[in-house]
């Protein structure tokens, strides 16, 4: 279990660190964030949770007027090209332990997070103070870069500011300047993570009307509980449940294959034949499930990177 926002901001407390505290609706970008604080004294701040190729992660933390490229990023870290891409939501609740729109250095608290490398825009030292989510995105809150440094020393960090947007080039002659920031560890699943993706392969090869009853079960007791509760759900849990790829193609094959198996029944019966739903189905469900995820985790993963890159549009406020 990851630290909550009070459990952080007691910590801070404790390390006698100044941070001012801003409570606002829930935001997912940075230009969101910026109508409840952009109007204060600080600047906004813009965080992306990367992985490699070899599935070792970083956290960048920049203003959000710094150019962020991924590639030249990629290069610099000696990861080539393509090296850099976006990790998945379920990393930010399995590494981080936060849920999207809340990625922050503050979440390094997290011993999940210790092979999690960090980059820090050097321009944060120029700022009398700078505003980062505080593991929740319903909240911000201030720090000045000494501040930040203080926190991360706490916790085992030597913070490194680097020019993210120094046009180095890496060749033969030039090796990747920050190849000392690629994660030594690579960070291993927890065990509940191990359960569940068990889980979802055993759900994947079981029976297909098995699957379907599943979901209609597993709708009628959502709803009872709901009723139970007289309460609407949060909007995390509710983010949260609407941002699942799986559970997206789940629900798209199961419904598709509801109507399918209906008119393939109508057609049997008028023709005096015997349906064959389960295995043509089965069938279908094992050729486009793969590929339907695939599709489902790039518009998902375009739309997280138009939030990240709508912060370059943003600007700190004149002071």
């Amino acid at each position: 279990m990851g630290y909550t926002k009070t459990q952080l901001l007691a910590h801070l407390k404790e390390l006698q660190i100044d941070f001012a505290t801003y409570e606002h609706p829930v935001v997912l970008t940075v230009e969101a964030q910026a109508k409840y604080v952009g109007h204060l004294r600080g600047s906004l701040s813009k965080n992306l949770l990367l992985k490699d190729k070899k599935h070792r992660y970083y956290v960048i933390s920049a203003l959000a007027g710094t150019n962020v490229d991924l590639k030249v990023m990629s290069q610099r870290l000696g990861l080539g090209k393509g090296g850099l891409r976006m990790a998945p939501e379920e990393a930010l609740q399995e590494i981080l332990q936060v849920p999207l729109g809340c990625v922050t250095p503050l979440a390094l608290i997290n011993e999940s997070a210790r092979a999690v490398s960090l980059l820090l825009d050097q321009a944060f030292k120029a700022q009398e103070c700078c505003f980062f989510h505080p593991l929740s995105n319903d909240t911000t809150i201030s720090l000045s870069a000494s501040n930040l440094d203080k926190f991360l020393m706490s916790i085992g960090r030597n913070p490194s500011y680097i020019n993210l947007e120094a046009e180095t080039v890496v060749g033969k002659d030039n090796p990747p300047d920050l190849a000392a920031f690629v994660p030594v560890d690579v960070p291993q699943p927890s065990e509940q993570t191990i359960k569940a993706a068990i889980n979802v392969r055993e759900q994947k090869h079981a029976p297909l009307e098995k699957k379907l009853t599943n979901v209609q079960e597993d709708d009628n007791q959502s709803r009872g509980s709901q009723k139970a509760m007289g309460k609407p759900c949060r909007t995390a849990d509710l983010l949260a449940e609407a941002t699942d790829v799986n559970k997206f193609i789940k629900e798209l094959i199961e419904k598709t294959s509801l109507a399918v198996l209906s008119e393939m029944s109508k057609d049997s019966k008028a023709e005096g034949r015997e349906p064959l739903e389960s295995a043509v189905l089965d069938g279908v469900n094992k050729r486009i499930s793969s590929d339907l995820e695939n599709l489902a985790m790039i518009l998902k993963n375009a739309a997280y990177t138009q939030g990240f890159q709508a912060g370059i549009q943003s600007r700190s406020p004149r002071r």
